[in-house]
Parts: C-alpha cells; sequence; structure tokens
C-alpha cells in the first residue's frame, strides 16, 4: 500500500478528483495549504501598493492506494493537473505501513 500525496493549483481539483473517480479511486482528502517551489512567489499591486506574495495557495490531495495502482493514480493527477506553467506542482509517493477502517475494524488493503 502507498500513499500518493500531491501538491497542485487550486483551479485543477475538479480535474484531478474526477480523472481519481474514473479510476474507481473511493477516497480522497484535501487540505488547502500555502508553499513556493521554483517560481519563489510574486509581487501583487493591492490599492496601488506593489507587495511580494511568498507563498501561493495550493491544495494538497492525499491518496491511498494498492502498490498496483499507484502508476495509474500518479498518471491521472500529473495529466489532469498539467497546465505546463511553472508550479503545476509536486507528487510524492510514500510507504503505508498500516490501515485501518474504525467502523468495521478491516484492515491494510480492505480498509482502503
Amino acid at each position: 500500500m502507498k500513499i500518493v500525496m500531491a501538491i497542485i493549483k487550486p483551479f485543477k481539483l475538479d480535474e484531478v478528483r474526477d480523472a481519481l473517480t474514473r479510476l474507481g479511486v473511493q477516497g480522497l482528502t484535501v487540505t488547502e495549504v500555502k508553499g513556493y517551489g521554483r517560481q519563489k512567489g510574486h509581487t501583487e499591486i493591492y490599492r496601488g501598493a506593489e507587495y511580494a506574495v511568498s507563498f501561493l495557495p495550493k491544495i494538497k490531495l492525499e491518496v491511498a492506494c494498492a502498490s498496483d495502482q499507484v502508476d495509474k493514480v500518479i498518471e491521472a493527477i500529473s495529466a489532469a493537473a498539467k497546465t505546463g506553467q511553472i508550479g503545476d506542482g509536486k507528487i510524492f509517493v510514500l510507504g503505508l505501513d498500516h490501515a485501518l477502517r474504525i467502523r468495521t475494524g478491516e484492515t491494510d488493503a480492505a480498509a482502503l
């Protein structure tokens, strides 16, 4: 089992969710986060004053899936989230040692 974590642009969330739903992904956790990568933020003008925005709004997605689904999940997220512009995001894959569904007591792959 793996956790696929993706940091994407906020306006791409619906497209990514639809792509994962088509794959049969049952669960998804979404968190609104702020951060920066190579773009290092940007400057904006507000009421005539210019100021630097160091941390940009992003969406963090977490999907727990079986190890054999990881490549399909990564492909779906990257295809749906890609704009070709700087700041499209990143995808990380982490190992998942154990999972438990609280309601039923199911564990590991059955809990996903």
